[in-house]
């Protein structure tokens, strides 16, 4: 099975269960275009887009990539960018930056007002180069899972992955992080990748003192207890396998790793 057959598969699946909407992808192999007027983020390609191909040359990784994925963790502040060339390729990290402020606590979002980063199974559904924050991604929250266990007349919204140094539920990276991966972004998007998941993890559990931590809040709270042993379950088969599996949501709003 080819990469843009797997991937459109997996797609509908996805579309099925409510995790993805149906969207219209750009095609072609040159640099992506952007809307009329948007000199903003021209500019940003033209100063940036040899600096990011470079590094990609650097560590021998496919540019542009086919295929991108992107990982948070919360306590440890830190967002994960992997790529792959195919399909039959492991996901290789290309680069971790750094969240530089964050607000709320561990947990999912469940609330508007409540400042909580969300986390569970996203993905990117809007580039904005118009942002009151540099530029800005945007995560598909409220998902399936957030759409029956959130407050369902006041679940939240406009949660983003964005430049600048500021939080109130969204994930800051600074403005010339947020450059490289609107950039890589872009491309993946252009080449086909019909939806570009972003995982929120409280913590990486595989580094001790974050699990120690994450153990420690989650003492006595049977759902978050749960809903943690459901997300687990996705970051450890990734670093098993390098690859993504498919991931459902049932009917009382749980993950589930099919």
């Amino acid at each position: 099975m080819t990469m843009k057959t797997q991937s459109l598969a997996t797609y509908l699946l996805l579309i099925a269960l409510g995790l993805v909407t149906t969207q219209v992808s750009a095609q072609g192999a040159s640099a992506p275009s952007f809307k009329s007027g948007s000199f903003k983020t021209q500019d940003i390609f033209n100063k940036m887009e040899d600096s990011v191909k470079r590094q990609f040359e650097k560590q021998k990784l496919s540019w542009p990539p086919e295929a991108m994925y992107i990982r948070s963790f919360k306590y440890d502040r830190q967002l994960e960018v992997w790529v792959k060339g195919s399909s039959k390729d492991p996901y290789k990290l290309f680069k971790t930056y750094k969240v530089c402020m964050q607000s709320g606590t561990m947990g999912p979002k469940r609330v508007e007002g409540d400042y909580q980063v969300p986390e569970g199974f996203y993905y990117i559904n809007e580039f904005n180069p118009n942002s009151n924050f540099h530029l800005s991604l945007g995560l598909n929250y409220p998902n399936a899972s957030d759409r029956i266990l959130s407050d369902s007349l006041r679940p939240g919204s406009s949660i983003y992955i964005h430049g600048n140094c500021v939080s109130t539920g969204c994930i800051p990276i600074s403005d010339v992080p947020i450059e490289e991966l609107y950039i890589i972004a872009s491309f993946a998007r252009q080449g086909g990748q019909e939806f570009i998941p972003v995982h929120v993890f409280p913590v990486k559990y595989n580094i001790k003192k974050s699990a120690d931590y994450l153990a420690n809040v989650l003492k006595g709270n049977g759902s978050l207890l749960q809903f943690n042993k459901n997300i687990k379950e996705v970051f450890d088969y990734f670093e098993t396998k390098k690859q993504l599996p498919i991931i459902m949501v049932n009917r009382k709003g749980e993950y589930v790793l099919n």
